[in-house]
């Protein structure tokens, strides 16, 4: 499979534009219209393949995997098994690795036009890989499924032998444009009563703790800014999905507004965990079109397995045994809203 390259791809449904790598399945451009009917590319990133394969990407748009997040010192056990994995961001392992499924390039396995465009990539991932065990075949699928929606279907089966999988998508936000500056005057609530809190090193300390009346309660919608100097760096936190409504499966998440371009995004997914981050250590980086990307220029909603979930009980386990499917799905929906 060396001779596959990197590409770029279209969804396109006449009102929604979505370009999407095969490294990765990396989302490139996200264009969506705004209050007059304007689009806008709402997603920070690159104009090429180029400056993410060169690395220079700090988790835009991708997905990771095979765990997401942090695990502690990169050191497991499974079934009286310890497992090393690579120490890639001090004194943890990170989003799968050195060399996670995000920069690993997928197989195009179905590309659809049509009303309901859509793209499937399929990914192997072999035992042993980045320290993980058993092989792993894994599948991606983005579908424009109206106007203004998008659904990615991550899905991963382990072939041979128990392992964590916990995929996320880690595209970066910013509903004004992506080179409209920060997102600190964004609205955001969280369908979550609780987060994970972090110790040192940023791994969480096993407790699920609420967060009423705390700089971390978004269960009211208010201005990402509004606390965030409370807070250390910024948001960086996995929240408990724990008081979402549902429909098809799917719990409410997230609602993010930009009261400047009266964009909206819903987020539902069937994951239990969200990471809510915005965009800390994001410093300089050139992007599309000559815009510079620099801190909180974005925000994620990364809905995963709890981090370090591996290590810690008491949080939901996320063992897949073989034969059995992995699903995180992810509904995101575009609108308009005017306050």
């Amino acid at each position: 499979m060396a001779d596959q390259k990197a590409e770029i791809f279209e969804l396109n449904n006449g009102t929604m534009k979505v370009l999407i790598s095969n490294l990765g399945c990396t989302i490139t451009s996200l264009s969506v219209p705004g209050k007059d009917g304007k689009s806008a590319d709402v997603v920070l990133g690159f104009d090429s393949v180029e400056p993410y394969l060169k690395g220079m990407a700090p988790y835009f748009g991708c997905i990771v995997g095979r765990v997401a997040n942090r695990i502690k010192e990169g050191k497991f056990t499974l079934n009286g098994t310890q497992y090393s994995l690579p120490i890639n961001n001090p004194p943890n392992s990170l989003h799968g690795g050195n060399k996670g499924y995000d920069k690993q390039i997928w197989q195009v396995a179905e590309h659809k036009a049509g009303d309901k465009p859509s793209i499937t990539f399929k990914y192997h991932s072999h035992d042993g890989e980045e320290g993980y065990p058993g092989s792993v075949s894994v599948t991606a699928t983005y579908t424009l499924t109206s106007s203004t929606t998008m659904r990615l279907d991550m899905e991963a089966v382990p072939e041979n032998k128990p392992t964590p999988i916990s995929l996320a998508q880690h595209t970066y936000w910013n509903l004004a444009g992506h080179n409209s500056g920060d997102v600190l005057d964004h609205r955001v609530q969280i369908w979550a009563n609780h987060i994970t809190p972090v110790g040192e090193n940023t791994v969480p300390t096993g407790e699920i703790k609420p967060i009423k009346g705390t700089p971390f309660d978004f269960t009211a919608e208010r201005r990402v800014g509004e606390s965030i100097h409370e807070v250390g760096l910024g948001y960086d936190h996995n929240y408990v999905l724990d008081c979402g409504e549902e429909k098809e499966g799917l719990k409410h998440a997230a609602k993010v507004r930009d009261p400047s371009s009266s964009r909206v995004l819903n987020l539902w997914t069937n994951a239990p965990g969200m990471q809510f981050y915005t965009g800390n250590y994001v410093n300089g980086v050139q992007g599309k079109g000559g815009a510079v990307y620099n801190k909180h220029a974005g925000l994620c909603l990364e809905t995963q397995g709890f981090p370090n979930a591996i290590n810690t009980p008491n949080f939901p386990s996320v063992v897949v045994q073989p034969g059995e499917k992995y699903r995180n799905t992810m509904l995101f929906e575009f609108s308009v809203e005017f306050e």
